[in-house]
């Protein structure tokens, strides 16, 4: 949740100008503190502001004065399009990257002429539009781009609960209209409904008559941080923290031990519970006697170690030297796209989204371009086109940032021979030794390992022959420069009309001229017709993949066993039906629980899918490979995810959640009036059996701490392909509710016990304070 920084005041005499001023310098003195940044040069710099110049083409170029606001989280601007409604300002949360010189797609069209040195641009998450902006100087830039990024960094190390002090008092500033550094009963109530808490008048008075301990009818100093006080009390966490306490109110090494051994289900030794004390508690004095007091319990509870995912799957843990087909790799389909696939924008920015992300797979669709450049974008529509070298450079710039893990390039080709060689040259050019272009090692009796390929790119894309032949360079081989290959266009599955006869044209031949150049960057994933299970065990080899829609694959997936014992073997990329036109995805999880490992959904488009997505994906590092449990890797197995049959896969559970409170949720409506009413859903992904969906009752009125203290107990029957998501929202009792936040975790990274759940925005991105604080459990099922 956040606060909307600046708000534009009456005109104040000199004297009181000169007293906000200084006021205004006291705050960011201490926000820099709180960040780290005391005295720092570059953020005094951007704290004072300075005109640089915005662009948004050739002849779009308006110098704006931009600033760093007091509470060190808050951008502002004027434009001379807004001044009737005061000012522009957007949240440095709301960051992804801050790029130097010209680095995004509007500085390489409009900035040409211009410095490279004195450009930046600031890539914001979600789908908000980049910011390209010019300085003066080199020395004006370097401030801009190294300032913001020390924030950036700063506020992710962080502490919960430095971030909710930090976010209180910027709202509390902000409630106080005058600047006075006080608060009146009229300041407290406006403040309570800009934290999300709808009070009446009787009660805000009793808070402030609480606090004025002086009776001066407002509150100052020690009297607001009386209010900080009772407002963050959290009485769900003293009650527990009051049952392992010693008689002096603390927390000893003993106390601490029996809370994780018997609420958190942690396995720990001394020496691990005098590091959790050293870590967490504030007071050096307890850290010298070894004890935890109640600030130092919350902010443990609040930290990475009370999340409920587990810290321990946030790094690299699985076995990464299985063969590629064990593992679900994270992919995207119509990378390109920003929006929908009929008129949207193409853009290399949605590649570098990807991989931020984690996708490890990405797809690019080649057509014929001017001057012999081919480019990208969603054949027969009206989307926008990128050119093909644009979107390799990016692949070696920004695809190895996130994952060292291979990457695949998925290829539609739909190019002339004489631009195909183009792309094999730029591909080679660019990617050079990060190209894969020859079996490691000059082994093809199976795929290497993910941990072989670290650093690698693999090409997918048809092939002229085969990969064995590649090796021996056999003689009719190497002299042929092209040849036709069948034509799987993915297009052809579209129900636009006016794309399936232009396509079905097309097909008639059902062939395409395939350069010998384009066709020997093809190793480990040559695309191929699917022609059945059966026909695919006698005559396919591991290297050869087949693209599936949806529909197609959900209806395999009735064999359920055939498929797993394909998908051992071999590589499957699904992706989604061409009636979604709006970019819209389809629920990943049946395609995993056969073992596909490519199963694509449209990154751009956010939703239950990409939540669960992300996820998945969450686990084992965020690397973009999740290994697959052992049945589905097991050559012999007889798992069948529509039909469960007693077997290692089937160690049925409970899982028993209790969702106790919410903290800090955003507003929904912007509108000062408005607050919102939390529901909490807790969904259960998996087999078809496993499936299900309770939900406690709505809270009204209050956004920033409801309480619920409801439990739900659900059976699970395959808990290795379990996940749980954790879904706020506002209810309305007319209309569908509106999305609040979520969570996605799988059940085998789930840490049990008393934990808070950081809620995600609709995007996936983290919001800067929003949790959920629950208490989960497991244990065997009744009766198995």
């Amino acid at each position: 949740m956040q606060c909307l920084g600046y708000c534009k005041q009456p005109s104040l005499s000199r004297s009181l100008e000169q007293l906000e001023q200084e006021s205004c310098k006291r705050v960011a003195q201490n926000n820099c503190a709180r960040l780290g940044l005391s005295d720092d040069e570059d953020l005094n710099f951007i704290l004072k502001g300075s005109e640089l110049f915005k662009l948004k083409s050739e002849s779009w170029r308006k110098s704006r004065f931009y600033k760093l606001q007091e509470d060190c989280k808050t951008i502002w601007h004027d434009s001379k399009r807004i001044l009737r409604s005061g000012t522009q300002t957007f949240c440095i949360d709301d960051i992804q990257d801050v790029r130097k010189g010209q680095q995004t797609e509007g500085m390489h069209k409009y900035a040409k002429d211009l410095p490279a040195n004195r450009c930046f641009s600031i890539i914001f998450k979600g789908q908000r539009k980049s910011l390209d902006l010019v300085a003066s100087t080199e020395e004006e830039a370097s401030h801009w781009t190294t300032g913001l990024s020390k924030i950036i960094s700063n506020s992710k190390a962080m502490s919960q609960n430095q971030k909710l002090r930090h976010w209180i008092h910027t709202c509390l500033r902000i409630a106080d209209k005058n600047k006075d550094n006080k608060m009146n009963l009229k300041e407290l109530k406006n403040f309570l409904q800009e934290v999300n808490i709808h009070t009446d008048d009787n009660y805000a008075r009793t808070i402030f008559q609480t606090c004025d301990k002086s009776n001066s009818g407002y509150l100052e100093e020690d009297e607001i941080e009386e209010f900080y006080r009772i407002l963050t009390t959290r009485e769900e966490i003293d009650v527990i923290f009051n049952t392992y306490t010693d008689p002096n109110g603390f927390m000893s090494l003993k106390g601490l031990s029996k809370f994780l051994k018997l609420e958190q289900q942690e396995d720990v030794n001394e020496d691990r519970v005098r590091e959790l004390i050293q870590k967490y508690e504030p007071s050096e004095i307890g850290k010298k006697n070894n004890v935890m007091s109640k600030d130092g319990f919350f902010m443990f509870l609040l930290s990475e170690d009370g999340n409920i995912f587990n810290p321990d799957h946030q790094r690299v843990y699985q076995d990464m030297t299985r063969p590629l087909s064990h593992y679900l790799i994270s992919s995207s389909h119509n990378t390109y796209l920003m929006e929908d696939q009929l008129a949207g924008p193409s853009s290399t920015e949605a590649y570098i989204r990807a991989f931020t992300k984690g996708c490890r797979c990405v797809e690019l669709d080649c057509w014929d371009g001017p001057n012999n450049e081919p480019v990208i974008y969603h054949g027969y529509t009206l989307t926008s086109k990128i050119l093909f070298k644009d979107v390799i450079t990016e692949v070696k710039k920004y695809g190895f940032k996130t994952s060292q893990y291979p990457i695949i390039l998925s290829l539609e080709n739909h190019c002339s021979l004489e631009q195909q060689k183009v792309m094999a040259n730029h591909m080679k050019s660019i990617l050079g030794d990060m190209l894969l272009t020859a079996p490691l090692n000059g082994k093809i009796q199976d795929f290497p390992s993910p941990e072989e390929l670290k650093g690698k790119v693999l090409v997918k894309g048809k092939k002229l022959n085969r990969l064995e032949d590649s090796i021996r360079r056999s003689e009719s081989e190497t002299n042929s420069e092209a040849a036709e290959v069948s034509d799987e266009d993915e297009a052809a599955d579209m129900d636009d009309e006016t794309v399936k006869s232009k396509v079905q044209d097309k097909k008639k031949g059902a062939t395409l001229k395939l350069a010998k150049e384009l066709s020997d960057t093809v190793i480990y994933c040559k695309s191929v017709h699917f022609r059945g299970f059966e026909y695919a065990v006698e005559h396919q080899s591991f290297y050869e993949m087949s693209s599936l829609t949806e529909s197609k694959a959900v209806r395999l997936a009735e064999s359920g066993t055939s498929f797993i014992k394909h998908n051992i073997k071999q590589l499957s990329r699904i992706y989604p039906d061409g009636k979604r036109t709006d970019s819209s995805n389809y629920n990943p999880v049946d395609m995993w629980n056969v073992g596909c490992q490519i199963v694509a959904l449209n990154f751009q488009t956010p939703g239950e899918e990409m939540d669960v997505y992300q996820g998945r994906f969450r686990d084992n590092g965020f690397c973009g490979y999740v290994l697959k449990p052992q049945f589905l890797r097991d050559k012999q197995t007889k798992f069948n995810p529509k039909s469960i049959q007693p077997g290692e896969w089937w160690t049925p559970k409970q899982l028993h959640v209790m969702v106790i409170s919410g903290q800090q949720l955003p507003k929904v409506n912007k509108k000062k009036s408005s607050i919102v009413d939390p529901i909490v859903s807790v969904e259960i992904y998996g087999v078809a059996r496993d499936k299900d969906k309770k939900k406690t009752s709505h809270v009204d009125d209050n956004g920033f701490n409801p309480s619920w203290n409801e439990t739900f107990v659900f059976d699970i029957d395959v808990p290795a392909l379990a996940m749980v998501r954790f879904l706020v929202e506002d209810y309305d009792a007319s209309s569908w509710n509106d999305f609040v936040g979520q969570y996605t975790v799988p059940l085998t990274s789930l840490q049990l016990g008393y934990r808070h759940i950081h809620l995600l925005t609709k995007d996936g991105d983290q919001h800067s304070s929003a949790t959920l604080f629950v208490h989960t459990m497991i244990t065997e099922a009744k009766n198995t």
